[in-house]
């Protein structure tokens, strides 16, 4: 068995807890870059990146995504800023596996996010930091999604179904909108 797919998007979009849902649909493992940075590093993604700044949690996340891609099995979710370096979209560009790029408008994901203590991106005004991260980010999770679903108004439950049913799809060779229809 081989890596299934791989779930992008800004954060609060759902990627960590659909992912999980949607590895036990599948029947398969899940893996979470944050966590395996975390397990690598022995400190949390806020005390990385308070103690040694976002380039040394990217430099760490970026080891851990390409690690992942080439060892792991199932379900990967990335983090939100993950495919900004060059490595870890080169990687995934060489383990060709369906990229899921989860989506939802800047209030839904500000409302997920609460005050953002435990999101070191978020903390000083979520809502404005989300906006601005979706304009920076908005064309590389484009670029390299095979898949985007809005998960506003949904589940991850109902999340990871549509997932499911539309890797299924793509298993058996039928046609597929890149894009979820609402």
């Amino acid at each position: 068995m081989s890596l299934q797919v791989v779930l992008i998007g800004l954060p609060a979009t759902g990627k960590t807890t659909t992912g999980r849902r949607l590895a036990k649909i599948l029947g398969t493992d899940f893996t979470d870059s944050d966590e395996l940075v975390e397990a690598a590093t022995g400190r949390t993604v806020a005390e990385i990146f308070a103690d040694d700044g976002e380039d040394a949690f990217r430099h760490a996340e970026s080891g851990a995504v390409v690690a992942a891609l080439a060892t792991r099995d199932g379900v990967l979710a990335l983090g939100g800023g993950a495919l900004a370096a060059d490595a870890t979209r080169a990687a995934l560009v060489a383990a060709d596996v369906p990229i899921v790029l989860l989506e939802a408008p800047i209030a839904t994901l500000t409302g997920r996010v609460g005050d953002a203590h435990t999101r070191p991106l978020l903390v000083d005004d979520p809502a404005d930091r989300l906006r601005s991260l979706s304009e920076e980010r908005a064309a590389l999770y484009r670029e390299y999604a095979t898949l985007v679903v809005d998960t506003d108004g949904r589940n991850p439950g109902q999340v990871a179904a549509l997932i499911a049913a539309r890797l299924h799809d793509r298993d058996r060779g039928r046609p597929q909108a890149s894009v979820d229809p609402r």
